[in-house]
């Protein structure tokens, strides 16, 4: 995992009960529970970044090329893939 480092985080009396009770529902301690909150988090924040950038790429290109398909085609692929059939992407057009 890496090194390790030590932070400090100040939580409602209320929050940090119902905390350690499931930390010891889990036979976990409450620093092994945030820290996997946290790490859950920061992973799908990242992704959904990762995401924004993806479709901020895809607009520009299509804005750039026009190459685009229409939600017929894409449906009409994806029916195939989820029937088990293999089938290739249709192509790009303008």
């Amino acid at each position: 995992m890496g090194e390790t480092v030590t932070t400090t985080l100040t939580l409602d009396a209320e929050l940090e009960k119902r905390l350690r009770t499931l930390a010891e529902a889990e036979a976990s301690s409450p620093a092994s529970l945030m820290e996997r909150a946290i790490s859950e988090y920061v992973g799908r924040e990242e992704e959904r970044r990762q995401l924004d950038e993806d479709a901020d790429a895809a607009w520009r290109h299509y804005q750039e090329t026009g190459l685009h398909l229409t939600f017929e085609e894409v449906e009409a692929w994806f029916e195939k893939i989820a029937a088990g059939e293999d089938a290739e992407l249709p192509e790009c057009h303008t």
